[in-house]
């Protein structure tokens, strides 16, 4: 049981049912994040954790107490929206302090919470402005400000960054991640930015057609994923899906793929549990950094194999340059250093690191697990 649990959730429009028994303990001071392509259910599923929506079926718990049919005012939850939807005629101090006011607080102990939370978001300066004169980023601390000042327990996020531009993007996702390792908070953050999902999260819910896909660490999301919807969504370039079979060889299971010039590579798997796939084609995943330069595979790997196959373009990155080869019947995307000498139509030795190689069913798309 969690600080806020979701138990067998349902919702249905009618006839229709969006999400599908859904179930996730978030353990207090948790950071959580939901996250999908549009239209999968995670800010239907964060509209029913803050009683914005009703529940159709399960219950949801927030602190030991069932919420089911409970109004949003007396969940003790602040959410904060990707519109912001902040007060245009009164100040940034009004903004923060409204909700407290509402709620009977004297004005001695708002004046006090709205001053900690002003200090703490760097926003002591605007209090007395007015939203229309505030920036994307001055806006959406505002709107972060509004929702710390009530203490409550759990935070919702739904989509806050979308709004602003590339850059203060990033940057505000570092001062959420460093407020969250700041203030311990329980949030559950809605996205549909897998790199937000990965740089902020303790735990991620990935999300598709209404179902939870897999709920992990970043790190098991991305090693492990579940199947090939969460293999190819997390992850900036997504992770090569080959067309491969499996064989032995000195009995041990290789995959068995394509090479560019038309003949095949052998890559031995690290895992024993292939060789029940003996003779039966298999998709395999590897991710673009798992494909590399000699000098640039993992030196703590020890099944790092080396691949002959042809360039067919190079993208230089800055910090990486990105090379697409054809592998197993697909366009491969591969992660080189920088300063490697690399160009379209050559052919190059790779460093596949078959340690991190991932295989799924073709019939189920599920992970063939070890």
């Amino acid at each position: 049981m969690g600080f806020l649990d979701i138990n067998n959730v349902t919702k249905s429009y009618g006839a229709v049912e969006v999400l599908h028994k859904v179930d996730i303990a978030v353990e207090e001071g948790e950071f959580l994040v939901l996250v999908g392509p549009s239209g999968c259910g995670k800010s239907t599923l964060l509209n029913m954790i803050a009683g914005l929506e009703d529940i159709t079926s399960g219950e949801i718990g927030i602190n030991g107490r069932v919420v089911n049919g409970v109004h949003p005012s007396n969940r003790n939850i602040a959410m904060v929206f990707q519109s912001y939807a902040l007060y245009p005629n009164m100040t940034v101090g009004q903004n923060i302090t409204f909700g407290l006011e509402m709620h009977g607080v004297p004005k001695p102990e708002r004046d006090k919470a709205m001053n900690d939370v002003a200090k703490l978001l760097q926003i002591e300066q605007l209090l007395d402005r007015k939203p229309g004169q505030l920036s994307g980023g001055q806006r959406q601390r505002v709107a972060m400000g509004r929702a710390l000042v009530r203490d409550p327990d759990v935070f919702l996020f739904d989509e806050p960054l979308s709004n602003l531009d590339a850059k203060l993007r990033v940057d505000m996702r570092t001062e959420i991640k460093k407020l969250h390792e700041k203030l311990k908070t329980t949030i559950v953050y809605v996205t549909h930015d897998q790199i937000e999902a990965m740089t902020l999260s303790t735990r991620i819910a990935v999300m598709y057609e209404g179902y939870v896909q897999q709920l992990g660490t970043p790190k098991e999301i991305y090693d492990t994923p579940a199947n090939l919807f969460v293999a190819t969504f997390m992850g900036s370039p997504a992770m090569n899906i080959m067309n491969a079979k499996v064989v032995m060889k000195d009995g041990r299971p290789h995959a068995s793929l394509v090479t560019s010039e038309g003949g095949e590579a052998l890559l031995p798997f690290s895992q024993d549990n292939m060789s029940e796939w003996d003779g039966k084609e298999i998709l395999l995943g590897i991710r673009p950094e798992a494909i590399t330069d000699p000098d640039g595979a993992d030196r703590k790997s020890s099944n790092v194999v080396a691949l002959e196959n042809r360039i067919i373009v190079t993208e230089p990155a800055g910090s990486d340059t990105f090379v697409t080869t054809n592998l197993g019947g697909k366009d491969v995307i591969s992660r080189l250093r920088a300063d490697v000498p690399v160009s379209a139509g050559e052919m190059f030795g790779f460093a596949v690191n078959m340690e991190k190689a991932v295989a799924f069913d073709p019939a189920t798309e599920k992970r063939i697990e070890g």
